[in-house]
């Protein structure tokens, strides 16, 4: 018996080695790269290599984690291994839970796993309960961190969701002994309340929180105490009042503020930002920057008095707001020459974007979305890419003069021209042909009859995303006027794409003008 059971567990432990032996001969595995020690000797040995266990256990921490657990159910040294596997990213698909599966299956697997492992040599901790119903995690979750969180932890991340019980992170946690290990932090739907006594995190670089409970001087405190973070990422955060981004943060290189209802005041005194997006935080009043350095700036769906500060080095600039196309015509050339990309999302504009003698010397890249429903003027002079739900403007087929000769201007920089939701108005015909002719360094223009939120993307699906009717029936209309006064001033430089509904919308929108 004794001969028997040992065949048996040989067997096993050559079948575990040949499955590791077979993911590192995969293409793109870790092993791949190098010419280690361990696939010099695989190269040699048949059936199987004789290695060191350091160097098993090595292979085994590179594996993906279901491919490391099945080696771990074949053999004792594996298992044994399995035990310190670096890496547990624990989601419903790593752990073999199909789509249906409820919360308790969930954490019975997970603390499983946890119950059987040693918290040694833990990098990367992920729990991800996205798609899992039914999952409380605070019954769980203070006993997998104990296991987990120790010195030599790099990343953390706890991906929950709104439950009844907002589970409370352990902020203890993060100042016992982890402050010089820890190098990323994500939290979903839970609260964080850092006070003073929370030690340095000397080594954390990013940081996202995302539906956390925690107020504007918690959230500094912990920022006060990340002295290398490199990149911050706030969303829907709704305790947050007042964000103050201390001048410590001199590492601090990206800030991304989304959706913080309740934000009024954000101020930023990180002296080398570079990248800083707002979106979705419409009580926002008051935006301030003293970073002379920022290259890339976004601000949408904010009610905001901007303060950028020095903006000579802006080279990326994105904004949302009503009159966006006449602010940006009228101040931006003389305040940010040097831009190179250009991104507007534009509500109701109330005038004219004016004609002025200064211009972009740079810019390669613009797009400039006006959404119109019926404020929009249809006497207003298309300097946009247009997003609008109805033709109110007059078109290049009605009874009326030829199109205008806008007086040349060359623009040497600008490459690539996108304008979704094309239509026939006269003036947006004449602005395109205006770029053909004008836009010597055009490499790329783009004429979408509708806009891409509203295409059919799935060819083979029998249905057709609703499209407007005034959209189905402008799209072919639009098409006549491309060919008729745009196709054939395209010089070859230029690569011209259309996009049009799918050929059933198409069919639609014809059988509408016929009706």
């Amino acid at each position: 018996m004794p001969a028997k059971r040992n065949q048996k567990q040989r067997r096993r432990q050559i079948r575990a080695q040949n499955e590791l032996i077979r993911w590192c001969k995969r293409k793109g595995s870790p092993c791949q790269h190098g010419d280690s020690r361990a696939v010099k000797t695989m190269r040699r040995s048949t059936p199987y290599p004789c290695l060191p266990e350091d160097i098993w256990h090595h292979i085994h921490s590179q594996m993906p984690m279901r491919d490391a657990a099945r080696a771990a159910c074949l053999s004792r040294t594996f298992l044994q291994s399995w035990r310190s596997h670096p890496n547990l990213i624990l989601n419903k698909d790593t752990i073999g839970l199909n789509a249906s599966a409820c919360g308790g299956n969930f954490s019975r697997k997970v603390d499983h796993i946890m119950r059987n492992h040693s918290g040694i040599g833990v990098k990367i901790f992920r729990l991800e309960y996205l798609g899992v119903v039914g999952f409380d995690a605070s019954r769980y979750l203070d006993s997998w961190l104990q296991v987990v969180v120790k010195p030599g932890i790099e990343e953390l991340t706890l991906v929950l969701c709104k439950t009844k019980r907002e589970y409370n992170f352990p902020c203890s946690l993060l100042s016992d002994g982890i402050q010089n290990s820890i190098r990323y932090l994500r939290l979903d739907w839970c609260a964080l309340r850092p006070t003073a006594e929370l030690g340095p995190l000397q080594s954390l670089t990013s940081l996202r929180l995302r539906s956390v409970s925690i107020r504007g001087e918690e959230l500094q405190c912990l920022l006060s105490n990340s002295p290398a973070l490199e990149q911050l990422r706030i969303s829907s955060c709704t305790e947050i009042v007042c964000l103050k981004i201390p001048c410590s943060l001199q590492k601090l290189s990206n800030l991304t503020v989304i959706g913080c209802d309740s934000l009024k005041v954000l101020e930023n005194k990180a002296p080398n930002l570079s990248s800083f997006f707002v979106s979705g935080c419409s009580n926002l009043r008051i935006l301030e920057n003293k970073t002379p350095n920022l290259s890339s700036f976004f601000c949408r769906g904010v009610g905001a008095k901007l303060s950028l500060g020095e903006t000579l080095k802006m080279k990326k600039l994105g904004m949302g707001r009503a009159n966006a196309v006449h602010y940006a015509r009228a101040e931006l050339p003389s305040i940010m020459p040097n831009l190179e990309t250009l991104n507007i999302r534009s509500g109701p504009e109330a005038v004219n974007t004016p004609v002025l003698p200064t211009k972009f010397l740079y810019l390669k890249h613009l797009s400039i979305s006006l959404i119109a429903v019926s404020t929009l003027s249809p006497s207003y002079d298309y300097f946009s890419l247009v997003q609008q739900r109805s033709m109110e403007h007059e078109s290049v087929f009605a009874k009326s003069s030829g199109l205008r000769q806008i007086p040349e201007n060359r623009h040497d920089s600008l490459k690539t021209v996108k304008i979704s939701g094309f239509c026939s108005a006269k003036s947006l015909v004449e602005l395109t042909c205006y770029i053909l002719k004008n836009v010597v360094s055009l490499e790329s223009l783009t004429l979408d009859t509708i806009h891409g939120d509203c295409r059919c993307y799935l060819k083979t699906s029998p249905f057709c995303n609703h499209i407007e009717e005034d959209i189905l029936m402008e799209a072919p209309r639009a098409l006549s006027a491309i060919r008729r006064y745009i196709e054939k001033i395209v010089p070859t430089t230029v690569k011209l794409t259309v996009l049009e509904p799918c050929s059933r919308c198409h069919a639609k929108g014809l059988q509408r003008i016929s009706c």
